[in-house]
C-alpha cells in the first residue's frame, strides 16, 4: 500500500499545506531560507499534518480552517529533526545531505529554532486556549525524550520500560497531539477526542517500533541512512534490548561497549542481533499496539475517516519504508 492512497479525502488541503509551509520557510535571508527549504523538499510522509486533518474529518466544521494548524504540527516536526541531526552528528537523511551536514551547527540550530517559532505565530491565531497548551506540553515531554536518549546512549541495562518511556515522549504524543488537535479545533466532543488521543498514541508507538525494526531489516537505499545506524550512535532499540537478554546477551553488551572500534564491530553486533528473538518479539509489540489502536476506532462515529484510518493502522503494521 502506498501512504498517499490514504490521503485522497484529504489531498486538497494537503497541497494547501504543502503551500503553506513553502510560504513559511521563505525568509528575507537566503541562507536561512536554502537550509529551511532544504529540509521541505527532502521529502517525507507528512503523516502528522495529515493525522490533524484526518482527526478533525470526523467532525466536519466549515468555519474551521485546519491548514495552518497542520502546518505547525509539520513545522513543530521538522524543527525536532533539525535539533536531532546536529545532536547525533547525522550526514544523511531520507537519502539527501542532512542541514548540519551542508551548513554546519550554527545555522541548523537557528533553522530549528526558526521553524519552531514559525509555529508557534501558527497556533497564536486559534481561539481555543487548549491548542497552545497541548502543542507547548508535547514540545517539552519530546526534548526530555532526546535528553533520555541522550543520557543512555550505549547503556546496555536499560530496560524495555525505558525505551517506551522514550519512543512515547520522542514520537508517539507527537502524533497523539496531531489527532488531538484537529479534532479540537473541529469542535469534537469530548469521548470521540478521547479515542482519537488514545488511538494516535498506540498508533504512534508502533510506528517508532517498526521504524527501530526497519533500521536493522532494510536497506539504505529505502531508508536514506545506513542500516543499522542507530546501534552505530548507541542508541538500543527493543529489538536489541531484548537480544541483550538472551544467552549470548554478553557477547553483544562486549560488541555494543566498543562500537566506536569501527565498521567490523558494528557488523558484528548487527549479526548477534539478527541471530536472536529480538526483532521477532519487536513485532510483537507492534502488532498488540495496532491491535488497541483498532479497538479506539470503535468509539469512534461511522464516518469516511473511521476506514481511513482502520486502513492507516494496517499500513503502519506493514510498511516496509
Amino acid at each position: 500500500m502506498n501512504i498517499s492512497v490514504l490521503y485522497q479525502n484529504i489531498a486538497s488541503e494537503m497541497n494547501r499545506v504543502d503551500e503553506e509551509l513553502k510560504r513559511l520557510v521563505a525568509v528575507e535571508h537566503p541562507v536561512m531560507t536554502e537550509a529551511a527549504s532544504h529540509l521541505l523538499m527532502a521529502g517525507g510522509k507528512r503523516l502528522r499534518p495529515a493525522f490533524v486533518l484526518m482527526g478533525g474529518q470526523f467532525f466536519p466544521n466549515p468555519k474551521a480552517n485546519l491548514v495552518p494548524l497542520a502546518a505547525a504540527i509539520e513545522l513543530v516536526h521538522m524543527a525536532s529533526l533539525v535539533h536531532d541531526d546536529v545532536i547525533d552528528c547525522s550526514a544523511t537523511r531520507r537519502g539527501v545531505p542532512t542541514v548540519k551536514a551542508r551548513w554546519g551547527n550554527r545555522i541548523s540550530m537557528q533553522t530549528g529554532d526558526y521553524l519552531f517559532a514559525k509555529a508557534l505565530i501558527l497556533i497564536s491565531g486559534y481561539q481555543d486556549v487548549r491548542i497552545v497548551r497541548i502543542l507547548a506540553d508535547v514540545s517539552v515531554k519530546m526534548v526530555e525524550g532526546e535528553i533520555q536518549q541522550l543520557l543512555t546512549a550505549y547503556d546496555t541495562q536499560q530496560s524495555v520500560k525505558d525505551y517506551l518511556d522514550r519512543i512515547r515522549r520522542k514520537t508517539a504524543l507527537l502524533i497523539s497531539t496531531s489527532f488531538q488537535l484537529g479534532a479540537i479545533a473541529n469542535g469534537a466532543p469530548e469521548e470521540s477526542v478521547k479515542a482519537l488521543v488514545r488511538y494516535g498514541y498506540y498508533l504512534g508507538m508502533a510506528f517508532q517500533i517498526t521504524d527501530d525494526i526497519l533500521d536493522l531489516t532494510s536497506t539504505e537505499e529505502v531508508l536514506g541512512k545506513a542500516v543499522g545506524s542507530d546501534l552505530t550512535q548507541g542508541i538500543l532499540t527493543l529489538p536489541v534490548i531484548y537480544a541483550l537478554r538472551e544467552e549470548r546477551g554478553s557477547a553483544l553488551k562486549e560488541l555494543i561497549e566498543r562500537l566506536q572500534g569501527g565498521e567490523a564491530v558494528i557488523q558484528e553486533a548487527l549479526q548477534e542481533v539478527y541471530q536472536s528473538s529480538g526483532i521477532e518479539r519487536a513485532r510483537g509489540f507492534v502488532e498488540r499496539y495496532i491491535a488497541k489502536a483498532q479497538r479506539e476506532l470503535e468509539k469512534l462515529p461511522d464516518r469516511p475517516a473511521k476506514r481511513t484510518l482502520g486502513s492507516l493502522a494496517e499500513f503502519i503494521n506493514v510498511r516496509e519504508y
